[in-house]
């Protein structure tokens, strides 16, 4: 097996029930993918989140997301058309930024499964907690960076995994769609191999490259 990031063939295979992938160069661990669940399945946990404006928690942790990562780092005055990509049932980070007069595409192969991209370019594509969920996150990613115009950005959540010794107990990855983890240097790469440009990271949990 090779890592699906990188093509490296220096994986450990960690000890954790012996189905996760830690790739010696570009850091990523990744679930064996004879393990993954099925398509249905992941939909039915997906259905069974509590994901709309109702959820204080989850609009306010798209609030942060602006706040945090979005604002302080893009001159929204520039942005004309942005892709909210995996934007799930209850796009409420889609509804944020339309409040911010910004003209907004969803997409979500599930929820909202039109490919309104096509043909489109993108001043701004948001994809939060989605990468994590990437079986060929390397596919993905030329997806997305196809859809960018010059000079656009793409901004990004998942948490970063801590490390080998530490993931055994790290609560993301008990959520069985979780099938891939990135941490800093596994970005570096992705942005390296892509022609990005990584303008800023908390290396917690967001990322924004710019092309």
């Amino acid at each position: 097996m090779d890592c699906i990031i990188c093509g490296s063939s220096d994986l450990e295979l960690l000890d954790i029930q012996n189905k996760y992938y830690h790739c010696q160069d570009c850091e990523v661990i990744f679930l064996d993918p004879a393990e993954r669940v099925a398509q249905a399945e992941e939909k039915e946990r997906y259905e069974g989140h509590d994901n709309n404006h109702q959820n204080e928690g989850y609009v306010k942790m798209f609030e942060d997301f602006i706040e945090e990562l979005v604002e302080p780092n893009i001159n929204l005055e520039n942005i004309n058309d942005v892709l909210e990509f995996g934007c799930g049932p209850g796009p409420v980070l889609a509804d944020l930024l339309e409040a911010k007069e910004l003209e907004v595409d969803r997409y979500d192969p599930y929820f909202f499964p039109e490919k309104v991209f096509v043909d489109k370019k993108y001043d701004l594509i948001t994809s939060t907690e989605v990468f994590e969920h990437f079986s060929d996150p390397i596919k993905e990613m030329k997806l997305l960076t196809s859809h960018l115009k010059e000079n656009a950005y793409l901004a990004v959540m998942t948490s970063f995994h801590p490390g080998p010794e530490e993931f055994e107990d790290w609560w993301y990855k008990w959520d069985s769609t979780h099938i891939v983890f990135y941490n800093q240097k596994t970005f570096s790469k992705i942005a390296s191999d892509f022609g990005l440009e990584i303008i800023y990271t908390d290396q917690k949990k967001y990322i924004l490259f710019k092309a």
